[in-house]
């Protein structure tokens, strides 16, 4: 059911996940090519604040904080298993591995790498900073209009 806790939290988090992948750009080698790295991130934060955040906030604001801590930290895991995914099934279509296992090894691996080249201090405080931001906001929301 729409709530207006679902609402901001799934704005919200559609934001966040579009300014960090903004962040994380810059930090790419030299000349890779980002298509709709942006949108897609802000896809899976508007999924996250829509069906985790929202969904459980909208009950009772108990744990707003961790709960957009939480949600950062499944927006990062989503976005990195999506896009380890798609690097895996590029490389898998120009037969780059032995078979599946081997295939499914190197995503996490994959996964490994653009988790380090992202550890930087401002995508990990705008990811804190901003989880905290938007589980007090999505609490709020579903104090006020609930």
């Amino acid at each position: 059911m729409p709530t207006t806790a679902r609402l901001v939290a799934a704005l919200f988090f559609a934001a966040l996940g579009w300014f960090t992948a903004d962040l994380i750009k810059p930090l790419l080698p030299e000349g890779t090519a980002v298509g709709k790295f942006s949108q897609i991130s802000a896809g899976f934060g508007l999924l996250v604040g829509w069906f985790f955040t929202g969904k459980r906030l909208g009950a009772s604001q108990s744990g707003a904080l961790g709960m957009g801590l939480a949600s950062s930290f499944l927006l990062s895991f989503w976005v990195l298993l999506a896009f380890s995914g798609y690097k895996m099934v590029r490389l898998s279509m120009r037969s780059y591995y032995d078979g599946p296992v081997d295939a499914l090894q190197n995503m996490f691996a994959i996964a490994v790498d653009y988790l380090w080249l992202a550890a930087v201090a401002p995508v990990i405080g705008a990811l804190v900073i901003g989880g905290l931001i938007g589980g007090w906001l999505t609490g709020s929301a579903a104090k006020h209009w609930s």
